[in-house]
């Protein structure tokens, strides 16, 4: 069955910093897909963070890049497991270089907290109790 597949792009401004980033995190680095202006980060086998130099990006677009850092040009979520896995990679994003981003939303059924990547890019990590979402 055919598996509809997720690229995010982003425009960073230190390839190097953002490979570490992201290994850190325990992703992997598609180096099928990478060269020296783009890295393809392996979030899941249906998720991928495309992390490309501002000069890479711009053959992607005809509109000014958005500075992440002082602007918000998206939020990306991932779900996780648990309460504990959430957590963790938002403790691991922040010993790479990241930073927590907003407040911890805890709803009981839902749990998420944020953090911004060396970049700004915003990711959210939420974890859901099935039992709410089936329910």
């Amino acid at each position: 069955m055919y598996q509809q597949m997720v690229f995010v792009n982003l425009c960073v401004s230190d390839l190097g910093a953002s490979k570490k980033f992201f290994t850190e995190l325990g992703y992997q680095i598609n180096e099928q897909f990478s060269d020296d202006t783009t890295a393809s980060v392996v979030i899941s086998e249906t998720i991928v963070v495309m992390v490309h130099t501002a000069e890479k990006y711009a053959q992607f677009t005809k509109k000014e890049i958005a500075d992440s850092k002082k602007t918000s040009e998206v939020l990306i979520a991932l779900s996780s497991e648990s309460r504990e896995k959430v957590d963790e990679l938002v403790e691991k994003a922040v010993a790479a270089g990241g930073s927590v981003s907003g407040e911890t939303q805890d709803h009981g059924f839902m749990y998420g907290r944020a953090f911004d990547d060396p970049d700004g890019h915003t990711f959210e990590v939420v974890w859901m109790d099935p039992a709410a979402v089936q329910g």
